[in-house]
């Protein structure tokens, strides 16, 4: 029988604190309001939407030299960014959400991309707007400043809303790949991991590869996997043209 099963058993004679505690010392640390917030959203979306996550890398070798040359050293979640903008153009269901009674898709003719930020009060999800029309030093300026008050702060609702897709990057951080969970209303969310080096055949030997593992999490009633393949691997072909983002 499980934890819960068992505290549910003994009705309402303990407190579930109570009845994990006759099992040895513990601690309660309640959830500030934020948090119970983002719990409960995020299990709405996943109870709610048929999720299926993708995943596959980028080669990002091209973009890695590139970012060397560069005056400014740029993060590449930056050109991702920048990336996704025009796979939301490419594939337009990607940049859409469903209507509340599953009938109507209601397509997007702006390209706002949220910003997953891990701070003290939780995660918070700024919206870069318009990332299709700025270049890289706005769109940093941007995200840093997103990203100081986040984490000192907190965001207004305004900040955090309208986004077409979220990205979720673990870069900083580790791992291979995850499933993000959906940001509804969005239809998609991009969880990315670190860069590695890989060893990749080139038809004669073995030659060094920077690669970046990405992992599309998809609402199933709109996209369908094929799409979601081809989405990704428009993203790893923009990459490999850092200059063209860059531009």
């Amino acid at each position: 029988m499980s934890l819960i099963n068992g505290a549910t058993a003994r009705g309402e004679m303990m407190e579930f604190d109570q009845y994990l505690a006759s099992f040895g010392e513990v601690e309660t640390t309640p959830l500030t309001k934020f948090q119970q917030i983002v719990g409960k959203r995020l299990t709405q979306s996943w109870t709610g939407v048929p999720h299926v996550t993708h995943n596959d890398s980028a080669d990002v070798t091209a973009l890695d030299a590139y970012r060397t040359t560069m005056a400014a050293k740029v993060s590449p979640l930056l050109f991702l960014v920048k990336a996704v903008a025009g796979a939301l153009r490419a594939f337009p269901t990607f940049n859409a959400s469903l209507s509340p009674d599953g009938k109507t898709l209601v397509l997007k003719h702006y390209f706002h991309v949220g910003i997953a930020v891990d701070g003290p009060l939780g995660l918070l999800v700024p919206v870069l707007r318009d990332v299709d029309r700025k270049n890289l030093a706005t769109l940093a300026a941007e995200l840093a400043d997103f990203t100081a008050t986040a984490r000192d702060k907190g965001l207004p609702m305004d900040v955090m809303s309208g986004g077409c897709i979220t990205i979720s990057s673990l870069g900083g951080i580790g791992g291979t790949s995850f499933t993000p969970i959906i940001n509804q209303p969005e239809v998609a969310i991009l969880g990315v991991t670190p860069m590695r080096t890989v060893a990749a055949w080139d038809g004669m030997s073995f030659v060094p590869r920077r690669e970046m593992t990405l992992s599309l999490s998809y609402d199933h009633r709109v996209i369908n996997g094929a799409d979601a393949a081809r989405f990704l691997r428009h993203i790893d072909a923009a990459l490999q043209d850092p200059a063209g983002l860059a531009g």
